[in-house]
């Protein structure tokens, strides 16, 4: 659970996203966007702690395309969030809504190398990931996706806190602040894949 909620607290792009929807749509959504962030925590957790070394070094290997593929998402993320205008009233929240949230993160999160890169340095620092045991490895992604969740449950409900306090001035301020770095985020992810 340590190992899952330390790799997903530092705040970054996923994290921005979290925070912009936890106050734009509420609660839920802020929610279930950490949920599809944890969900991807959890396959790569899979791969480093069931030793699928093909499939890590497989990814590990398109680390280019994979951050290409990242990298545009989040400056085409980040626009839409800088051009998008602050509702006057909440919207429903709709499951096609809550299915894109989660699926967005997810897709977001397995494009970030930096990720896979992440859980083995954890994994092969602490000893993780290679016993021979199904039912350890089992256990430990569990505990890695618990303590992503746990996270994205205490940001999405702690911002969420807020929402009734924010009006749209603020609203529009948090959309241009979080389309920035958000953006700036897609930049940088594009900019190291071509340095040397």
């Amino acid at each position: 659970m340590a190992i899952g909620f330390s790799i997903a607290a530092p705040v970054g792009p996923i994290g921005v996203l979290c925070i912009r929807r936890s106050l734009t749509d509420g609660r839920l959504p802020g929610f279930v966007t950490g949920l599809g962030a944890a969900t991807a925590d959890a396959v790569y957790g899979c791969i480093a702690g069931f030793g699928l070394t093909a499939v890590s070094g497989f990814l590990v290997g398109q680390k280019f395309w994979l951050g290409l593929v990242g990298g545009l998402f989040l400056c085409w993320l980040g626009v839409r969030t800088l051009a998008s205008k602050p509702a006057q009233q909440a919207a429903p929240v709709r499951a096609a809504d809550l299915s894109s949230a989660y699926f967005s993160t997810f897709l977001l999160t397995l494009t970030n190398p930096m990720t896979i890169l992440s859980f083995v340095a954890v994994f092969a620092g602490f000893g993780l990931g290679t016993s021979s045991s199904y039912l350890n490895a089992g256990a430990l992604v569990l505990g890695v996706f618990t303590g992503s969740a746990l996270w994205w449950f205490i940001l999405s409900g702690s911002v969420g806190w807020f929402r009734s306090r924010i009006d749209s001035g603020w609203t529009s301020i948090i959309n241009r602040l979080s389309g920035c770095l958000i953006l700036a985020f897609g930049i940088y992810a594009l900019s190291t894949l071509f340095k040397r």
